[in-house]
């Protein structure tokens, strides 16, 4: 909407406004010559340039609603066009990432990855490219479209995924973890034990508690819900085409593709790569995986 006033407003100043400014200074620049014309040499401005380039210059003076609508097209333009197809910020507002990404991080999301899409209405109008198994991706929320989420890539289609008794397979192979330490959470002052996992070529670290019970529960309904099989221990599904089945590093603690389904194509906006700031950490800026 702001995009569109302002070319609105671009559009009057360059066709209408300002030429109408310019037609006035030369009229109220032809009007000075004559007054200073028929007036005694002694009563005439002494410095009859600045006086005329005076009176030319208030006369095209902007107004200073088209000076903060006309006047900010080309910068809304740049911005509007970074956002839509290149690049696009995202605060993290909650641990589901943990430990990848911190609540209060702010990131970058590519948007080019996954193809070039129509602002608003999300087209895809150029295949650029799509998720590959591992991606942390920003997508729109499937049952509420108009909230962003973001979650890693664990299931491409026609994958096989089951996610039962904490362990994950994918196409009937098992994905290792090896233990890595501890993690530290500073809001909550504990530590949890930290896993590293790999999922295609992305090497990555998960939160987990292995003795815990993997019942999957409040389940919503979700378009092609007949692929997923949940028992006591879990869920196992098939994904549809043109569909990716998503997890929260932090399993404990995130509601994805095992509550809520697979994530449509038409959903995607793009895959995060970089964390511009934390003003918690500075420490934190940087790229990950």
């Amino acid at each position: 909407m702001l995009l569109v006033v302002c070319f609105s407003a671009w559009l009057a100043e360059r066709f209408h406004f300002l030429p109408a400014r310019r037609r006035t200074a030369v009229q109220r620049a032809k009007a000075f010559d004559d007054q200073q014309a028929a007036l005694p040499a002694h009563q005439r401005v002494s410095d009859s340039g600045a006086a005329r380039e005076a009176v030319v210059r208030d006369a095209l003076r902007q107004p200073l609603w088209l000076e903060y609508t006309a006047g900010l097209f080309p910068v809304i333009a740049v911005v509007f066009f970074l956002r839509s197809f290149l690049v696009e910020p995202f605060k993290i507002p909650s641990g589901s990432m943990i430990p990848t990404l911190l609540i209060g991080d702010l990131i970058l999301v590519n948007k080019f990855s996954y193809g070039v899409r129509l602002p608003v209405v999300h087209t895809k109008i150029i295949d650029v490219g799509s998720p590959m198994r591992g991606d942390v991706m920003v997508f729109r929320y499937p049952q509420n479209p108009s909230q962003d989420y973001i979650k890693r890539v664990v299931g491409l289609p026609g994958d096989k995924i089951s996610y039962e008794n904490k362990k994950l397979r994918i196409n009937d192979a098992d994905v290792a973890l090896a233990p890595a330490g501890e993690f530290y959470d500073s809001d909550r002052l504990s530590y949890s034990r930290q896993y590293s996992e790999k999922l295609g070529e992305i090497d990555h670290k998960i939160l987990t508690e292995l003795d815990k019970p993997s019942f999957i529960s409040a389940v919503n309904a979700f378009p092609f819900r007949d692929q997923c099989n949940y028992t006591g221990g879990g869920v196992s599904c098939t994904v549809p085409p043109g569909h990716y089945f998503v997890m929260g590093d932090n399993r404990e603690n995130s509601l994805d593709s095992r509550f809520w389904g697979f994530v449509p194509e038409a959903n995607l906006v793009g895959r995060a790569f970089f964390i511009w700031m934390n003003f918690g950490d500075f420490k934190r800026i940087g790229r990950f995986h």
